[in-house]
């Protein structure tokens, strides 16, 4: 943990002053806990073996962290800084020292998983054969209710794992202003090597396994889809809720976001994540001060970008980047990745994917044959698995930005690399928001049973056309109608917006506006601390404040 980082900012966005930290040690102590060993991930890249992206690191320990312990280490590096300005905050008549122990004790309140659910239960398989199933359910915080986060199907599934997404969800939706707790859950299983009839017994078991222990609930901890789940396993969920523990509540089927439209489910929710990291990457582009001190001009016109991970994600921010006029040059994949200088479309990529099953092969590009995270290009997306940027990869990164698309990418030492090198980092618990934004409006449209713009659409329409003849008539009034009337011809942007707003229209309004004013405020958390280009510091003294002043103001029941 380092809490001062004026020895890697660019002059440009001034030094990092000094923090006091009063007793730096005892922070230490008091906010560091201890984890489990680490896990390794891996990543294959073309014309060689499948690759652990922690192999660079058997020769260093410290950059293959737990994961969980990269997520805390990040915690306490924010919290770090905001020790003192959390006490001067505090308006009572207590003493300074009593002061401190409260803010000590919030923030390790905060820190750890409130709940973890372990379970393995039976399944019989479509042969006739039995197996037993493990999967995990961690909420990490009930500040807010209900908790969430998704469910993910996956060999890599571990505690460790479940137990850092879960508080990483926490800070993310802090970040973004969604009012929900943190959690998350996983299946350990490759859903590849089970039948649809599998994977509905799977999953509607699962389902009936959280109800019964109170780890689902429209106002007690919501899932949504993540790795290897999708809306049809969210309709599962619902479903099975809904004809059971749910049966009476009207609320039900709010027990999951990410569902199909007809089960509740809101336009523009399975796009929500990539188009999330669209609008990230863009307010930041858009920032000429930090432009201008990586060496890039703003706007996303013409920037080339590489994209690891070609899922939901990736993808979706592929297709939005490439629609602003981006040219990405290259895609990565578990198999391998592939390169195009001149520009690759992501429509006939997902076209030449879903007729073959993988990217390689497609027409349009060669095959990669190093590492795409250190391909040359403006903006590197990981879109993949988590710890993929190590030490040793971050110093022959080439971009001049990192956009966190995927949940923890980035180890702390690569993190420190890439700030050294005067690297911009997106990080993962502002950009990946989106999904969680867009399942928040989702479970508001479940709780109010309503759907977005049917109660204005129609009054909007007309209001915007009596606007136009309002104009027209005044037109005439003062010109005279001779020869004949005036018309008033709306361009074909305004007649697009004319008819009203649709779901899909309001969904995608309040996202850009989210990420964009969740920007705004972590820009001038980094101003404020002088922490140039340390977003991810910037993100989590923002979610940390949010998160304290909610447990500072409503109190500890039983403290």
């Amino acid at each position: 943990m380092y809490c001062r980082l004026g020895a890697i900012l660019p002059p440009s966005l001034g030094q990092a002053r000094p923090v006091a930290v009063t007793s730096l040690a005892v922070t230490s102590t008091t906010i560091l806990s201890k984890s489990a060993g680490p896990t390794v991930t891996g990543f294959q890249q073309p014309g060689r073996p499948l690759c652990h992206a922690s192999s660079t690191m058997e020769a260093d320990p410290e950059d293959n962290p737990n994961f969980i312990k990269m997520v805390e280490g990040f915690f306490n590096r924010g919290a770090c800084m905001l020790e003192d300005r959390l006490v001067e905050e505090i308006r009572t008549r207590e003493s300074e020292e009593e002061k401190r122990h409260q803010v000590r004790g919030i923030l390790k309140v905060i820190k750890p998983c409130n709940h973890v659910l372990s379970l393995a239960f039976p399944i019989r398989r479509d042969n006739g054969s039995w197996e037993v199933i493990e999967a995990y359910r961690a909420q990490h915080s009930q500040h807010r209710t209900p908790c969430k986060g998704g469910i993910r199907y996956s060999l890599d599934v571990s505690v460790h794992e479940v137990k850092a997404l879960a508080s990483l969800m926490t800070y993310k939706c802090a970040v973004v202003d969604v009012p929900f707790g943190g959690a998350k859950a996983g299946v350990k299983i490759n859903p590849k090597n089970y039948s649809d009839n599998e994977l509905e017994k799977i999953t509607r078991r699962f389902a009936m396994e959280l109800a019964k222990k109170g780890f689902i609930g429209p106002s007690v901890d919501v899932p949504s889809p993540d790795m290897g789940t999708s809306e049809r396993e969210m309709a599962w969920i619902a479903d099975t809720y809904a004809t059971t523990i749910g049966h009476f509540d009207i609320n039900a089927r709010a027990c999951v976001t990410g569902k199909p439209i007809s089960q509740g489910g809101i336009r523009g929710r399975i796009s929500a994540t990539g188009r999330g990291v669209y609008y990230g990457i863009e307010n930041f582009l858009n920032e000429v001060a930090y432009m201008s001190t990586i060496g890039l001009s703003p706007g996303l016109k013409d920037k080339t970008f590489v994209v690891q991970g070609f899922g939901n994600v990736g993808r979706y921010a592929m297709k939005y980047l490439h629609g602003s006029g981006a040219k990405c040059v290259g895609v990565g994949e578990y198999n391998g990745s592939i390169w195009n200088s001149d520009g690759i479309d992501p429509r006939d990529l997902e076209e030449f994917k879903s007729q073959h099953g993988t990217i390689l092969g497609f027409p349009q590009a060669k095959i990669y044959e190093g590492n795409i995270l250190e391909a040359d290009c403006d903006i590197l997306v990981p879109a993949a698995m988590e710890k993929q940027l190590t030490k040793s990869i971050a110093s022959r990164v080439k971009a001049k930005i990192v956009a966190e698309a995927a949940n923890g990418p980035t180890t702390p030492e690569a993190d420190k690399v890439l700030l050294k090198r005067n690297i911009l980092v997106i990080p993962d618990l502002y950009l990946n928001a989106g999904g969680v934004t867009v399942s928040y409006f989702e479970w508001l449209k479940n709780i109010s049973h309503v759907s977005y713009g049917r109660l204005t659409f129609k009054y909007e329409r007309d209001a915007n056309y009596q606007l136009l003849m309002s104009v027209q008539e005044s037109l005439e009034k003062k010109f005279g109608r001779h020869p004949g009337t005036i018309p008033v011809v709306p361009t074909a942007r305004l007649q697009s917006r004319i008819k009203g707003a649709s779901e899909k229209d309001i969904v995608y309004s309040g996202l850009a506006h989210t990420m964009e004013k969740s920007a705004k405020q972590i820009i001038n958390t980094a101003a404020t601390y002088n922490l140039g280009l340390d977003l991810r510091t910037a993100a989590y003294i923002n979610a940390i404040v949010k998160v304290f002043k909610v447990y500072q103001e409503a109190g500890l029941t039983f403290k």
